[in-house]
């Protein structure tokens, strides 16, 4: 019986072919490391803190706790549970536990209802922070004055980044209606006390508000980048700003910088008139007075002229 000769190539030594090749762990290949959703029914339950690391969700609980908060504003008071949730975005159930912390804290409190609201214990909490705390000791018996005489409101405003703060106010029944409350934002550009404090604010903040379209509130007339530039040159030469809202009461607003270092405003003190009562320059002497008095007493500047 004749065997046939091996053919040639089929006698060379095996060489491996890609597929022959010894295996190597690919990522895909390489051993399963167990992760936070895949790790043993005995682990540590999901959504646990784990010490010096991040919640498993990925957020940090003191961010959702922020967000919590943030949910209410001037026109959201009180909240129910679902509408925390919704305005917070965070899950029911996680609302829900965050919600009893802060309860348990005192930063949240429940009515009859069970509906939520801000609670006491950060208004304590808030009344510590130096910047508002010793600016108002300063600052409130040069308002009562004020509001002995004007009869009307009296307020104080710090600057927060590119808006401003209402730290306080002194109202008369018969004071006008305004637009913002204590511990609101107000903005820069079209208020008399935000004008007040971008007009002796460094450049960089004041570059950036121009940098932006500025319109007026609340009728949304857009106002010119020249016009606001020329607004603050004459504030920082007057040392005093005249805002006039024309709806929907008319009034006048007239703020008079409180000047720290640098001759940078540290903050504002200003009043709100009807129109038909306004006299500004009259007004404007009384509040640059007072601005300067509270100024030296805080350590700023104390030669600064009111004529």
């Amino acid at each position: 019986m004749t065997v046939a000769p091996v053919p040639a190539e089929s006698a060379k030594p095996t060489v491996l072919t890609e597929s022959a090749k010894p295996t190597v762990l690919t990522e895909s290949a390489k051993p399963t490391v167990l992760t936070e959703s895949a790790k043993p029914a005995g682990s540590a339950e999901p959504g646990k803190r784990v010490r010096g690391k991040r919640p498993p969700e990925g957020e940090p609980v003191v961010d959702r706790a922020f967000a919590l908060l943030g949910a209410f504003d001037a026109g959201h008071r009180v909240l129910t549970l679902r509408e925390l949730s919704r305005r917070s975005g965070i899950p029911v159930s996680s609302a829900l536990r965050l919600a009893g912390r802060l309860l348990a804290w005192g930063a949240l409190e429940r009515d009859e209802d069970g509906r939520y609201t801000v609670g006491l214990r950060l208004l304590e909490v808030a009344s510590l922070a130096p910047r508002g705390h010793g600016l108002r000791q300063v600052a409130l018996p040069f308002m009562s004055d004020l509001a002995a005489v004007i009869k009307q409101h009296v307020q104080l405003a710090v600057r927060e980044g590119l808006q401003a703060t209402l730290v306080e106010r002194f109202s008369s029944h018969a004071a006008v209606p305004v637009l913002y409350r204590v511990g609101g934002k107000l903005p820069l550009h079209c208020t008399g006390m935000g004008l007040a404090l971008l007009a002796f604010a460094p450049a960089p903040v004041q570059e950036e508000v121009l940098a932006h379209p500025l319109h007026d509130e609340p009728d949304k007339t857009l106002i010119p980048a020249a016009v606001m530039r020329r607004t603050l040159a004459e504030v920082r030469r007057e040392r005093l700003a005249i805002y006039r809202r024309r709806d929907p009461d008319p009034l006048v607003a007239v703020a008079a910088p409180i000047i720290g270092d640098h001759d940078v405003a540290v903050a504002a003190i200003g009043v709100v008139l009807p129109e038909r009562e306004a006299q500004p320059r009259r007004v404007g002497y009384a509040l640059r007075t007072a601005a300067q008095s509270i100024s030296r007493q805080l350590g700023g500047p104390s030669a600064v002229d009111v004529r």
